[in-house]
């Protein structure tokens, strides 16, 4: 079971998205094993987005992230990361395939609504900033064998 870090930005929460969005994944069947809101600081944006700190647009991606709250999530799965980066579409809501949930709800690249790691080690580096180890809750749903066939998790 693969697990991935999914934040819904200021601008899902702002836009009144929230519970549509995580609907979806809810619905694809990917179990949802830790959530909180919370504020990003600068530091946390800084640290978050270390990548991305000495890019010129830097400045305004801190300025976007850290103006209202966000809810971080851990999402449980096989093969997660890539049905969740699926399911967002391209980075631009402009290019966003229509049925993608940036296709559906963004038109724009900085306020595309959700973030989710792009691999299994930035999962594991963003869900270790987020949460500690006792926040996430693994479980099995009893409807877990109507989602998936023995043996394909």
């Amino acid at each position: 079971m693969e697990r991935t870090y999914v934040m819904f930005k200021p601008d899902c929460l702002e836009r009144g998205l929230l519970g549509r969005i995580l609907s979806r994944f809810e619905e694809k069947g990917l179990r949802l094993v830790a959530m909180k809101m919370l504020r990003i600081t600068p530091d946390l944006s800084r640290q978050h987005y270390a990548e991305h700190v000495e890019k010129p647009f830097y400045p305004s991606l801190e300025e976007f992230i850290t103006a209202s709250p966000v809810v971080a999530t851990v999402f449980e799965g096989p093969e997660v990361i890539r049905v969740v980066r699926e399911m967002l579409g391209a980075t631009s809501g402009l290019k966003a395939a229509a049925g993608t949930i940036r296709g559906d709800y963004s038109s724009s690249r900085q306020m595309n609504l959700v973030h989710a790691s792009d691999s299994p080690e930035s999962a594991a580096r963003e869900i270790a900033i987020y949460f500690r180890p006792a926040e996430i809750l693994s479980w099995d749903p009893s409807l877990a064998c109507w989602l998936q066939a023995p043996g394909e998790g």
